[in-house]
């Protein structure tokens, strides 16, 4: 502690009475020289007042070590006068004391007024030390301190040859004491027996009692040494007994039934002759390598690892087409199309056997079902499942394995799930393939590539193993959101599956299958407790989820069903029908709602279709024009492609306006503006070019095209519709929105048979050769009223 009180002034102390410094765990005894820290601003005032009055200071110990600001309650009456030989403070702040422990006092009283504790003392003098039984305990006390001292490891000659040169028995007491691992308070006692031969009969007892402490120790750490000593005698004549026993053909009995173990396991793995012959190879490096060999547990683990790979072990099951049909169409809803191609492959594997694993690639929007499907597939194949995450996997080691070579090798993520599996034929799940990395160790999508090619998969070679394990027999099923980042190579090695989002309907069935029954087992309520009809759940999918799976759809039905648990578990219901008018009490007001009617209500407005990595949506197109000199002003976050689409547009309605019935002169003195509405979303693609020409047609004529419609196509400046992507998503978009009405290019038709079939039940599809086609549908007869800006304008 700093001092912060300055120079201690001149308090006139009278003679009898000293300032006192307060210790917690010291003991000074005179003729003792000893470094006191003091950091208490009591202590030191204390200090520098005896340092400017050259007068001792009284050194004495606290009864309890905790007490911060002690009083004289709380301090030992006996204590040690000191003088101060030297006084340093420090950089920071600390004071630092070394004193030299002069005389034995007695407080007679404590004295308060001042900055520091202060005490009347009385001085205690030493007894005479000539008598005979002094001289004694003197002698016998020496030469038990010498002693100890020649017990000590590494002692000082110093203090050695000191503590036989002193002459004074109380000297020697005191010294001894304080030099030994006494506690305080043990040290305390010493210092109050002020008698001279009963202070020497103490320190002597005390003294004996660390002798044989160390006595004891020095006979521990001789054995140790002995025992060391014999250790590596051991270790020699071992190893000497070892050579010996090579020599006669004999060996270690524990150590050889350890290797007949390994050898036994290595004849049972059912290990190719190549990789059987390399793990001979390797056992036979084992056993001539000592146990105490830095690479011996090394090897060990390498024996493991190949023991312990099903080399070929197979699934035991038979194939049963009507059982797989019967799990798939229990775990999932819908997805025909998958599993039909499910079925295909056992089908052509319970014909063929030796044929080879394909290799699927689901690919679709977050929350569709694409890993748990991959469980249903090895439960109804009665195969074993493995799942390998790739999200966020940069490193080709992790997927080949490390090279032995390493400290802590081991192999690839593929070899270790196939381990864990336990089968050469199981389901493995390369899980989120399109979000793979690449790090300055290599490419993962590169070391994929001889795993996912059915003509190199047979000898895949990681490197920890290194040696082939035949991949052929696994049925890898690999998921996606987008097909674009994942390399084109890797994408050609795998048959891709696309899960489109799900319809009304299709939730509607999947939440009374699936996701009641589960969220009700999640939150501890039972069918009975909690009824929840078909127009509710249509109204949680419809009014409060606008995605391409289920996974909100679940959270808001969890929600629900906790709502319900808190007012059961209350006592304030026992059970609960949940319809759409108490969704607003419990979820909040909807968050979607069909806008599309009043988004379309004025002329150039146009609603469209776009696919997004989470399904389809609908988009609006906006269109409006003041007075100007026939610029074209684009908005909304437009990539390049939208941007070119829509001067297309425009150019395309130039180059027709009088087909159209539009008054060519007037495109001269306006600017067009053109803007896609959720501004902060970047938007790109050449989808939106029909939506645009027709936004633009309505504009000029002041027709309002119908709300119920929407469209999709690419347009050319010869006024042809060309084909697009994503129709399956942008249609079952539209049917979510409450469209009636879907205008899709005439060169789509082939994707009309993925569309489900609940969907086209309920739309209309128009199909467009040409731009015309598309006013002449989606254009209303009538125009409608212009606003007063617009008129002035026009």
């Amino acid at each position: 502690m700093s001092d912060e009180h300055g120079p201690a002034k001149a308090f006139g102390l009278p003679d009898d009475v000293i300032p006192i410094i307060p210790v917690r765990n010291l003991v000074l005894f005179p003729g003792v020289v000893l470094p006191v820290t003091v950091g208490r601003a009591r202590s030191v005032a204390a200090a520098q007042e005896a340092a400017r009055t050259e007068r001792p200071v009284g050194i004495v110990l606290q009864r309890e070590e905790a007490v911060e600001e002690p009083t004289g309650v709380d301090m030992h009456r006996v204590g040690a006068t000191a003088g101060i030989l030297r006084y340093v403070t420090t950089p920071d702040g600390s004071h630092h004391l070394v004193c030299q422990g002069q005389q034995r006092f007695r407080v007679t009283e404590w004295v308060s007024g001042h900055p520091f504790m202060a005490a009347r003392v009385e001085m205690v003098e030493e007894a005479d030390a000539n008598t005979p039984e002094v001289k004694a305990r003197f002698l016998n006390l020496r030469n038990e301190a010498v002693e100890a001292l020649q017990l000590l490891p590494q002692a000082p000659q110093e203090l050695l040859g000191a503590v036989q040169a002193i002459d004074s028995p109380g000297q020697l007491a005191d010294m001894t004491a304080s030099y030994m691992d006494l506690k305080p308070f043990e040290k305390q006692e010493v210092l109050e027996t002020f008698d001279l031969p009963a202070r020497l009969d103490k320190v002597g007892n005390l003294l004996a009692q660390r002798i044989e402490v160390l006595r004891i120790s020095r006979d521990i750490r001789e054995r140790t040494r002995e025992s060391m000593d014999e250790r590596q005698r051991e270790f020699l004549l071992r190893e000497q007994l070892r050579a010996i026993q090579k020599e006669l053909g004999e060996a270690d009995e524990g150590r050889q039934a350890e290797i007949g173990e390994l050898q036994d396991a290595i004849a049972k793995a059912g290990m190719p002759p190549d990789v059987r012959e390399h793990a001979e190879k390797e056992l036979r490096r084992l056993e001539r390598m000592p146990e105490a060999a830095a690479e011996h547990s090394m090897v060990r683990s390498y024996l493991d690892w190949l023991i312990e790979m099903p080399w070929s072990r197979l699934s035991e099951s038979s194939i049963d087409i009507a059982e797989a049909r019967r799990i798939l169409d229990e775990d999932h809803y819908g997805l025909e199309k998958i599993k039909r191609r499910i079925l295909e492959f056992l089908a052509v594997r319970k014909l063929n056997p030796e044929g080879r694993s394909p290799i699927l690639c689901f690919v679709g929007p977050p929350g569709v079902g694409k890993t748990s499907l991959g469980q249903s597939i090895a439960r109804a194949t009665g195969r074993a499942f493995a799942r390998v995450s790739l999200g966020g996997v940069h490193d080709e080691s992790e997927i080949r394995g490390h090279r032995r070579t390493y400290v802590g090798a081991l192999p690839g993520n593929i070899v270790q799930a196939i381990r864990k599996a336990g089968t050469r034929d199981c389901v493995l799940m390369l899980d989120e393939m399109d979000k793979l990395g690449q790090g300055f160790h290599g490419d993962p999508s590169a070391a994929l590539l001889e795993v996912l090619d059915p003509e190199q998969n047979a000898t895949f070679r990681d490197h920890y193993l290194g040696v082939p394990f035949d991949l052929s027999k696994v049925m890898f099923i690999a998921t996606a959101n987008v097909l674009d980042t994942i390399p084109g190579p890797l994408r050609d090695r795998m048959e891709v599956i696309e899960l489109s989002g799900y319809t009304e309907d299709e939730k509607l069935e999947i939440a009374k299958r699936y996701l009641v029954k589960r969220q009700l087992v999640a939150n501890g309520l039972t069918a009975e407790q909690l009824e929840l009809p078909d127009e509710t759940l249509r109204a949680i999918a419809r009014d409060y989820t606008r995605e391409a799976g289920n996974r909100n759809l679940e959270r808001l039905i969890g929600a629900v069903c906790r709502h319900v648990a808190v007012r059961i578990a209350e006592g304030r219901a026992e059970r609960m029908t949940i319809t759409p008018e108490n969704l607003t009490e419990i979820l909040g007001p909807p968050r979607f709602e069909n806008d599309v009617a009043m988004r379309t209500s004025v002329p150039g407005v146009a609603t469209g279709l776009a696919w997004t990595p989470v399904g389809g949506d609908i988009l609006f197109i906006e269109a409006s024009r003041f007075a100007g000199s026939g610029r074209l002003i684009l908005t909304g976050q437009l990539g390049e492609v939208m941007k070119e689409s829509a001067q297309a547009a425009l150019t395309l309605v130039k180059s027709r306006v009088r087909e159209l019935g539009l008054d060519p002169e007037g495109l001269d003195k306006f600017d067009i503006h053109i803007h896609v509405p959720a501004g902060a979303i970047p938007k790109d693609g050449p989808s939106a070019g029909v939506a645009m020409f027709t936004a633009l047609v309505s504009l000029l004529s002041g027709r309002c095209i119908r709300s119920d419609t929407a469209t999709t196509g690419e347009i050319s400046l010869r006024g042809l519709v060309l084909p697009v992507g994503g129709i399956k998503e942008k249609v079952v978009a539209a049917q979510r929105a409450g469209l009636k009405t879907v205008m899709l290019p005439a060169r789509n038709r082939k994707d009309f048979d993925d569309i489900p079939q609940a969907v086209r039940e309920q739309l209309t599809f128009v199909w467009l050769d040409r731009v015309d086609d598309a006013v002449r549908t989606a254009l209303s007869g009538d125009a409608a009223a212009e606003p007063d800006e617009q008129r002035k304008a026009g």
